[in-house]
């Protein structure tokens, strides 16, 4: 691939990345004249508040604090905000607490603390500004006495390597935790709560973002343990947040609050940015460079070495059929796959996509495939995902090394790195999903 190629492919992403800004998110969904707070196009009276705060955490919550703290300038009176160590960021009256992501710490565990010291001091006198991300379920990891770090580590490493959904996944955590599910506005005491959400889960179901701290919570506590039979983890799992689970499903533990539940009737939730928007800034970019694109999905979903195959078959249809567009053209899906970890190598979701679906694309000329996660942190690794092409396969081969093994091993990482594969952008301080990007280059200048 011509370097200028691989700049233009990147310069796509990165506009798709900068329209979920989080911190312009914020200020394009929440405004201030004076006393008159518009979030939303709800108009809130800050004189008939005697308190205001700003709580929140996760991957984006940073800038979104800073931006919040901008707005509300000498109404705001307070607030904590955790979020992902090294992804702090200057404020005033905001406490910014960093704290380990997607491993709990104790930090994490006193972040929450706070936030829930601040919120059951609340009255319904009181407007809390809520912001909340991707990364937030792991950067509140505040659980019953019986419950210890240890015990979520674990629990959390089994659901990640069977290849469960995030909403599964959380569907757990809400069950295990003290803030989560609800609990947070539970807490609130009927105050006022506008909570802004930057969207990491597909379709943007606002109970499972950060693990609905400010909503309520559809979910069960026999849901929650039917998670851990289908991937038959419940004698694999450690052995307190199962029996949690267990007693919750006989109803010898309160629910998470549910839809209609009172305590909550005065919070708004507002999606501030989303896959989509990245995704329709990614065509837009694209459409600018000199390609035809075409958005095929934003709900893209599914085991991430089969979804690969069939980003190899619609790059086969572009290149040689011209369907659905002719060359130059750009074919965009979004969402979230999933993998189901069998060996001992290191990678995350896209760049096994990646490599996938190098494998899928192998001798086709004039084909690009980028598999991206927009917060730029894929798996555990300094990555963000992987772009490949038709020879990535063949130039591997040239100094030995096996695509299917690597494959086998969940080694995508090694793999994409030895190739020059690799798309490393450092944290983006965003979270909207991931992105596929198909890419016929024929013609392209």
């Amino acid at each position: 691939m011509r370097e200028s190629v691989r700049e233009t492919i990147l310069g796509i992403i990165g506009k798709a990345v900068a329209a979920a800004d989080p911190h312009e998110a914020v200020r394009r969904h929440l405004s201030r004249s004076g006393s008159r707070l518009v979030a939303g196009g709800t108009e809130y009276d800050l004189e008939s508040f005697d308190r205001l705060v700003v709580i929140g955490a996760g991957k984006a919550s940073a800038p979104m604090a800073v931006a919040a703290e901008e707005i509300l300038g000498d109404r705001l009176t307070g607030g904590v905000v955790v979020v992902k160590e090294g992804h702090a960021e200057s404020t005033r009256q905001i406490d910014i607490v960093e704290a380990s992501h997607p491993e709990p710490d104790s930090r994490g565990a006193e972040g929450a603390r706070k936030i829930l010291d601040i919120v059951s001091a609340a009255s319904p006198e009181s407007l809390i500004i809520a912001v909340f991300s991707g990364g937030g379920s792991a950067l509140l990891p505040l659980y019953p006495e019986d419950i210890d770090f240890d015990d979520m580590r674990d629990l959390t490493s089994l659901l990640l390597r069977c290849g469960a959904t995030i909403n599964e996944i959380n569907a757990v955590r809400k069950h295990l935790s003290l803030v989560q599910g609800g609990r947070i506005a539970q807490a609130a005491g009927g105050a006022t709560i506008v909570s802004l959400l930057v969207s990491d889960v597909v379709g943007n179901p606002i109970d499972v973002i950060a693990s609905g701290p400010t909503c309520a919570d559809p979910s069960t506590f026999t849901e929650a343990l039917s998670v851990l039979e289908k991937y038959e983890l419940t004698e694999l799992a450690p052995v307190r947040p199962v029996e949690r689970l267990k007693r919750g499903a006989r109803g010898e533990i309160d629910e998470t609050p549910k839809p209609g539940d009172p305590a909550l009737q005065n919070v708004t939730h507002l999606i501030i940015a989303d896959n989509d928007l990245a995704a329709t800034s990614a065509a837009a970019a694209a459409t600018q460079a000199g390609f035809r694109s075409k958005i095929i999905t934003t709900h893209l979903e599914g085991e991430a070495r089969e979804v690969a195959r069939v980003l190899g078959a619609i790059a086969k249809d572009l290149v040689l059929q011209g369907r659905p567009v002719s060359p130059p053209s750009c074919l965009i899906l979004g969402g979230e796959t999933t993998v189901t970890v069998t060996g001992n190598g290191k990678g995350g979701r896209n760049q096994e996509m990646a490599l996938a679906a190098a494998i899928a694309i192998q001798g086709l000329r004039d084909v690009a495939i980028l598999c991206f996660g927009t917060d730029g942190n894929d798996g555990p690794t300094d990555a963000a995902g992987g772009l490949v092409d038709g020879n990535t396969i063949s130039r591997a081969g040239s100094v030995g090394m096996d695509a299917s093994q690597y494959l086998a091993e969940n080694n995508s990482y090694e793999f994409l790195r030895a190739v020059d594969a690799l798309v490393v952008t450092g944290p983006t301080r965003t979270n909207v999903n991931d992105l596929a990007v198909v890419f016929a280059l024929e013609g392209l200048p």
